[in-house]
């Protein structure tokens, strides 16, 4: 049995994983420095299971794998997996979802203090030669926005509750708030999170009802001067609307730890404003969610060719 491991971060931060495969009789081949979407045509076809990062698993090529009997995604997302083919020639799918969940929440209030502190700003000034006081603004006591209201935001909502921040939530499937957070959040419309939140921070998968969900009309709907932080899917928000309003001063700046092409272009306009933050989609990566997140996978894999049923069946 074979395993073809796709995901740049499998079994990079402990043993546990690698261990779990050994101990299942499963070969492992790493296709990660030298990935190609050709060479990844080529090769997944002779495996019995693929562990897959963020690249492209289009049908056309999951059509020609007749040993594949598990897509185990490192991490939540499946955006990349096309399913249906998935579901019909009966490959199972797993994700690890929640496992990520602080690391990405950690992310997200980073991104945010930073925003309105200016750390990166400011300190890139100070690497090239600019010692001048940066004047930001507290986050203490604000409102936040939360797009989304699942294991992320949820975390985000705990975290935020420690700067004795008003939460409002905007998620189409929860009508009534939880118990635990009944004191400090409150459900809203998209179109109030977006008119009264000081900070948005999305968190919602890629599908086409949110594709560009932040155009350059919703984006107007939200307060001067406020920060928009993704740490979800690019494509989400609309780049070029986002640079907009941000050189505009219509918001007060922008973190993406997600963009809709990755690695992000060089000649992007992003890259020339000081107020957008860009970093290359690190949300999950924290020792404790990779290590976690990579042996869900392993024990998936070594499930389904054992002959059991894994964990977290999407398809």
């Amino acid at each position: 049995m074979k395993v073809l491991v796709t995901s740049r971060s499998f079994g990079q931060v402990g043993t546990e994983a690698l261990s779990v495969l050994e101990g299942a009789g499963i070969q492992m081949t790493r296709l990660v420095d030298d990935y190609t979407d050709e060479k990844f045509a080529e090769t997944i076809p002779e495996y019995d299971a693929l562990i897959i990062g963020a690249h492209k698993f289009p049908a056309e090529v999951m059509e020609r794998c007749g040993r594949l009997q598990i897509i185990a995604k490192h991490g939540a997302g499946l955006d990349n997996i096309d399913l249906e083919a998935a579901k019909r020639l009966g490959i199972t799918v797993t994700n690890v979802p929640a496992t990520n969940a602080n690391a990405v929440a950690d992310l997200a209030v980073a991104h945010m203090l930073n925003l309105c502190r200016g750390v990166s700003a400011a300190s890139w000034g100070v690497k090239n030669g600019v010692w001048k006081v940066y004047i930001g603004r507290d986050m203490y006591a604000k409102t936040l926005g939360l797009v989304g209201f699942g294991n992320i935001a949820k975390n985000v909502a705990r975290r935020a509750r420690g700067f004795s921040m008003k939460v409002l939530a905007y998620d189409p499937y929860i009508t009534e708030v939880p118990e635990e957070f009944q004191d400090y959040v409150a459900i809203a419309s998209l179109d109030e999170v977006c008119a009264k939140s000081d900070f948005v921070s999305v968190h919602v998968p890629l599908t086409d009802e949110t594709r560009n969900m932040f155009d350059r009309k919703r984006l107007d709907m939200m307060k001067t001067g406020a920060f928009l932080i993704n740490t979800s899917r690019g494509g989400i928000v609309e780049e070029q609307a986002l640079f907009e309003v941000c050189k505009e001063g219509k918001l007060g700046g922008a973190a993406l730890d997600v963009v809709e092409t990755e690695p992000l272009p060089a000649d992007s306009p992003l890259l020339t404003l000081s107020n957008i933050v860009v970093t290359p989609h690190i949300g999950m990566y924290s020792y404790e969610a990779v290590n976690a997140v990579s042996v869900t996978c392993a024990e998936n894999v070594a499930k389904k060719l054992g002959g059991e049923t894994p964990r977290f069946v999407v398809v």
